[in-house]
């Protein structure tokens, strides 16, 4: 039988080059009207029980190269349970995954998928709980809408979002463990975060370019990480939605979840080079932080991204605008697309199972430093106007 591969499906991506045999020559796509490309999904079928072998020839010029060393592909048989594929190797712009299918049809990704069906079953289940409220705060370019997800009754107001990268799956599996863990009833650090605060979740800021198979960026080839400085409803409106929500409500905690292409490791990056950054903020991030580290051993704060110097924060990204406009603890969390190298697994590297674990440790850091922040948040003087304009 002849291999099959095919892409025409809820955030696939690939386009074949040439095939030969059970060998097969493959292109990743660019994000529509962008540069961008590097999230692959496709379906292989017509090869169970042999060899394969299948090249990306387009690797080397990605968005992130330094991704591809040590890199390992998933692949599933039921889109449930993945894997990792072992030989998997990258070398002059092309990533080589060898491999014998089980069946006669498996799944190749990136990361493991969370598709626009999951999130839509993940949504309306966590909507139908008790003490659950959920509202579209508005709709995406190609007219999907932005879900938002609230919890809680408490006065300290906390913002989860994520996705706004769609190809960093990572993050929405992060945000099914925290809403499982947020919703459970006899979960002792839930019962008093739900007592404490109310959670606002996005579990996805990018739906377009999650079903469209993008890497980064929108419908309209727009990385949604670089418009909070000034997002507008033709290029940007996924972040105008989200922000104009947060200007009703503000947040005094907020976390933006991602993954990292190149880096093996969990770590966060803060708000550092804001203009007006507060000792308070640097000390509540730095608890907070810091709890989690002893908290998860999935979780480090070696690796990381190279801090901007005073007054030099990229202002166009969320958790920096937002550590600005509302004077709170923003943070973005980054999980590998690899593995956590200080804790290696080599059949699933890093995983939507441990996603949901650290996703469940980084609410018991928030639970850690709550007594800091609710005192932070009762001293702290409003934003002026001409700030909160930023």
């Amino acid at each position: 039988m002849a291999l099959t591969i095919s892409s025409s499906f809820d955030s696939g991506n690939i386009r074949v080059v040439s095939q030969h045999g059970d060998n097969a020559e493959l292109e990743i796509v660019n994000d529509h009207m962008s540069e961008f490309y590097q999230w692959f999904h496709f379906r292989l079928a017509g090869a169970g029980g042999r060899e394969v072998t299948l090249k990306i020839t387009n690797c080397g010029g990605a968005a992130y190269p330094d991704g591809w060393p040590g890199y390992k592909a998933c692949v599933s048989l039921d889109r449930e349970d993945w894997t990792r594929i072992a030989d998997t190797s990258y070398s002059d712009g092309t990533l080589t995954i060898r491999f014998r299918p089980e069946t006669d049809i498996v799944w190749v990704a990136y990361f493991a998928p969370y598709s626009m069906e999951r999130h839509h079953d993940l949504v309306s289940t966590v909507a139908a709980l008790p003490g659950v409220g959920y509202r579209s705060l508005g709709k995406s370019i190609d007219g999907q809408d932005i879900d938002c997800l609230s919890i809680g009754e408490g006065d300290l107001t906390v913002w989860l979002y994520a996705r706004q990268h769609p190809g960093e799956t990572m993050a929405e599996w992060w945000m099914e463990g925290a809403l499982e863990k947020l919703t459970d009833p006899d979960d002792p650090v839930a019962r008093v975060l739900r007592s404490e605060c109310t959670f606002h979740v996005v579990p996805n800021m990018n739906p377009d370019g999650s079903r469209r198979g993008h890497l980064r960026t929108n419908a309209v080839g727009i990385n949604l990480n670089r418009e909070w400085h000034a997002p507008t409803m033709e290029k940007s409106p996924e972040v105008l939605v989200v922000r104009n929500a947060m200007d009703q409500d503000p947040p005094v905690f907020a976390m933006d979840v991602h993954g990292d292409e190149a880096i093996p490791a969990n770590f966060l990056a803060g708000f550092e080079g804001i203009p007006s950054l507060t000792e308070r903020q640097n000390e509540l991030f730095k608890l907070f932080s810091d709890s989690l580290e002893r908290l998860s051993p999935d979780f480090q704060t070696r690796q990381g991204y190279e801090i901007p110097p005073p007054g030099q924060a990229n202002m166009s990204m969320s958790t920096t605008q937002l550590a600005e406009r509302y004077g709170c603890v923003s943070m973005t969390l980054e999980m590998p697309f690899k593995d956590n190298s200080d804790l290696p697994d080599e059949l699933y590297g890093w995983s939507p199972e441990r996603s949901k674990y650290l996703a469940s440790s980084c609410l018991d850091a928030l639970h850690a430093i709550l007594p800091e922040l609710k005192t932070s948040s009762a001293k702290a003087p409003a934003r002026s106007e001409e700030k909160a304009e930023a």
